[in-house]
């Protein structure tokens, strides 16, 4: 009977594990016809997902903050942003050494330049 416990709990606990993130609960998705804004969309999808490097003062290594509006916006314009979460290349990709965005999420962010880098 021990035995029998001990293996359902195993189960348990393995079936409870999943890949999931808290990113995959958010819906990020924009309406359609709604201009992405940085507040509205693109700012948690930073806090989330580079905030651990990129924090003030940046950590690891991190080139620049990405903390305000205006940083993200430069990063954008002056320092491949963009490239640099949209490559395949596991190597470059940032988040360093983790996996790259889901694509949904560097949609938005590619829209939100489309659209004008609005606040």
């Amino acid at each position: 009977m021990k035995k029998l416990i001990c293996i359902l709990t195993v189960f348990i606990i393995f079936n409870s594990c999943s890949e999931t993130s808290p990113d995959d609960f958010i819906d990020s998705t924009p309406l359609p016809n709604e201009d992405i804004t940085y507040t509205g969309h693109v700012k948690s999808i930073i806090d989330n997902n580079c905030l651990n490097c990129h924090s003030m003062p940046p950590e690891n290594g991190a080139p620049m903050a990405l903390v305000t509006y205006n940083q993200v916006k430069q990063a954008v314009q002056g320092r491949d942003l963009i490239g640099l979460i949209s490559t395949q290349d596991l190597s470059e990709v940032m988040p360093l050494g983790g996996p790259r965005l889901p694509q949904n999420l560097i949609d938005i962010i590619v829209q939100w330049e489309i659209d004008g880098l609005i606040e």
